[in-house]
């Protein structure tokens, strides 16, 4: 499963062909939740608090590029990386 981003000790994934809604994987120590692209909420797993909250301004920020590559890994294609929050 590609890397899309890393920050605050936060993995950001996507994997290929991946089932709808359009999500990614947030990973944070032992703790993984999928997030939704088009209005951040986990619909599994879960994060602690602090991290979910910069996993959803992050979302937020990057809605357009998540958008584009959810697209690109439903059809297998190679991910390009995000920037991270500063």
């Amino acid at each position: 499963m590609p890397e899309v981003s890393r920050f605050y000790g936060i993995l950001i994934r996507m994997y290929f062909a991946d089932h709808f809604p359009p999500h990614f994987h947030a990973e944070y120590g032992e703790h993984e939740a999928l997030v939704t692209i088009e209005q951040p909420r986990v619909v599994a797993g879960d994060l602690p608090g602090r991290a979910l909250s910069l996993v959803k301004e992050w979302a937020l920020l990057h809605q357009a590029e998540l958008g584009a590559l959810w697209n690109k890994a439903r059809q297998s294609e190679p991910l390009t990386k995000i920037e991270p929050l500063p």
